[in-house]
């Protein structure tokens, strides 16, 4: 799915490509860690969906500010979910993750019906933190 944010209302909005998750989720921290292993350019910045300006787009976007069973990919106010952010960041990635942006071909209910299962199942698989993470020295200047 996507939205549209208006940059002079979300400061967020105005990055040129933000990734939000949720910051207690070891699938998603897993996430993230593979997203800047792959991403020398340094493209991606991250937030956490815990965050006040995270529930804020949460809010404004009518999605779950308790259930965080999505990360949202913002690109200069345009907002992807699901399986479209996943596939849109991988497309921006090095190496050969690029070529897995190809799953685009796949209709958006079926991606997302896999999407989901692995969100429905993350804490159980991967575990949960007792706080939202916090940056390395290295990484503080890629986390909002």
């Amino acid at each position: 799915m996507t939205y549209q944010l208006d940059p002079s209302v979300h400061e967020w909005a105005k990055y040129e490509r933000l990734i939000l998750f949720d910051g207690v989720c070891n699938w998603c921290n897993a996430w993230v860690n593979f997203s800047m292993a792959h991403d020398p350019d340094r493209q991606f910045k991250f937030g956490t969906l815990q965050s006040e300006l995270g529930e804020r787009i949460l809010c404004d976007l009518d999605l779950s500010t308790t259930n965080y069973e999505t990360f949202l990919l913002l690109e200069g106010g345009h907002v992807s979910t699901k399986s479209t952010a996943a596939l849109r960041v991988l497309r921006q990635l090095s190496g050969w993750w690029p070529l897995y942006y190809l799953c685009v071909l796949v209709p958006v209910p079926l991606r997302d019906v896999v999407y989901d299962c692995v969100a429905r199942h993350r804490y159980r698989w991967m575990g949960r933190a007792a706080t939202c993470r916090v940056p390395t020295p290295e990484e503080r200047d890629r986390f909002l």
